[in-house]
């Protein structure tokens, strides 16, 4: 039986410490009016969608937007003839709130209107507009040496000059994952590894969330992982790629690769019919970090000097491929509605759910004291940004910061499993 926060309202568990919404301790003997019968969390959803929701710089398509709510109140009608009670009536009342937003953007779509207006992206990230005259390499605006030679910078070198080595990087990786307390398995899957290139190894790290019932989620999420490190190593035993570009490519190929395996996996067995996951991979090569994701595992870089333009410490680097995502996108509910939003499991884009996929990728430089997280929605719908960011960043052992995040997402109620990858990069010293 689930309670209701003495302070804010949200959702919470018996054993919760904290509220999973506005994050207050709760008192020992909370007693609170149950909401309804929710022995098991709601489920998660990957939609088969004919469109695909595109971000276009400020604005997102309407046809697009009310495809994926159409998609989702079919999908919940499917659900009242369960012949559970609390299904059929949480599948009423997710329908009723999905007919709004769909009577909201059905209104504006009939007053003329293509496309809607984006209120809210993703963060520009630190840009490096001041170039070594040494060795080359882009620097943020404003430093005084070289991050990659560490000669001074604004001046031309001197013509007998010593060539200073580059200081590479080191990294500490960590990861946990965690069944949660309510979930009965754990469907997530992670990976921390070596790929092995001619002149050296690549770091691979990634979360994938599996989808469609206990098993066949668990199946999901291990398929895409083992073919996904499986593929990359595969691709880059003949030669590695030598630009972002490149790296960004192989990365797709490698998500759509594991996109195969598990479509056909579902469509072989009817035990795991429409299973899907998520899948969020980071590829650390020397010191670049190139990202591909699908469905809503994020990935993070955290850095106490700054990751954005305007100095934050912490820049979510993936778009959410969520319902609830483009519904903050366009200011139809708040980004803190969106962390217990009843459809926030409803995702448009996973793997295995359709026969292909479109993977979004990225590459970033990384500096010294950058801290590359890769997570679950368990954590993060727990778990504030910046409350991510405090634990990774100050708690210098990445174990421990992977063990705290866990440990906060329980105690808040663990309603979801719970899957974590810290990635810590400092400055190579010898």
């Amino acid at each position: 039986m689930s309670n209701v926060c003495p302070f804010c309202g949200a959702p919470i568990t018996q054993r919760a410490r904290f509220c999973p919404a506005c994050g207050r301790a709760l008192p020992a003997r909370a007693q609170a009016t149950p909401l309804h019968n929710e022995a098991e969390p709601p489920v998660e959803v990957a939609l088969h969608t004919p469109k695909r929701i595109k971000l276009n710089g400020e604005s997102l398509n309407l046809h697009e937007l009310i495809n994926v709510v159409e998609s989702g109140v079919t999908w919940w009608q499917s659900k009242l003839s369960s012949a559970d009670t609390a299904t059929r009536e949480r599948a009423a009342e997710a329908i009723e709130e999905l007919s709004q937003v769909l009577h909201s953007l059905s209104k504006q779509l009939s007053q003329g209107r293509e496309t809607i207006r984006i209120t809210t992206r993703l963060p520009v990230l630190r840009s490096y507009e001041a170039g070594c005259p040494r060795c080359g390499r882009g620097n943020r605006a404003g430093a005084k040496y070289c991050l990659g030679c560490g000669a001074p910078l604004g001046a031309p070198p001197a013509q007998e000059a010593i060539t200073v080595t580059a200081m590479p990087l080191r990294f500490s990786i960590a990861a946990r994952t965690d069944q949660g307390r309510v979930r009965k398995n754990n469907q997530d899957s992670i990976y921390t590894g070596t790929i092995r290139l001619r002149n050296g190894t690549a770091r691979l790290c990634l979360v994938a969330d599996g989808m469609g019932g206990a098993k066949a989620g668990e199946q999901a999420s291990k398929i895409a992982a083992d073919v996904t490190r499986a593929q990359i190593q595969h691709e880059v035993e003949g030669k590695a790629p030598l630009d972002d570009a490149a790296w960004q490519a192989l990365l797709s190929a490698a998500a759509k690769a594991a996109n195969r395996r598990v479509y056909e996996a579902a469509r072989n067995d009817e035990d795991r019919q429409g299973m899907g996951t998520t899948l969020t991979i980071a590829l650390i090569v020397g010191d670049r970090l190139h990202v591909a994701s699908v469905g809503d595992s994020r990935a993070y870089l955290m850095n106490a000097g700054g990751v954005t333009k305007d100095g934050a410490t912490t820049a979510q680097l993936t778009s959410d491929h969520s319902l609830v995502a483009r519904l903050v996108d366009i200011g139809q509910i708040t980004a803190e509605q969106a962390r217990t939003h009843p459809q926030r499991n409803i995702l448009y884009r996973s793997i295995g759910t359709d026969p292909s996929v479109e993977v979004d990728t990225l590459s970033e430089q990384l500096e010294p004291g950058d801290v590359v997280l890769l997570c679950s929605d368990g954590l993060f719908n727990h778990v504030r940004d910046e409350e991510l960011a405090n634990i990774a960043l100050n708690q210098t052992d990445a174990n421990r910061a992977c063990e705290q995040l866990v440990a906060l997402a329980n105690e808040r109620g663990g309603r979801d499993n719970i899957s974590v990858v810290i990635v810590r990069a400092e400055r190579q010293t010898a």
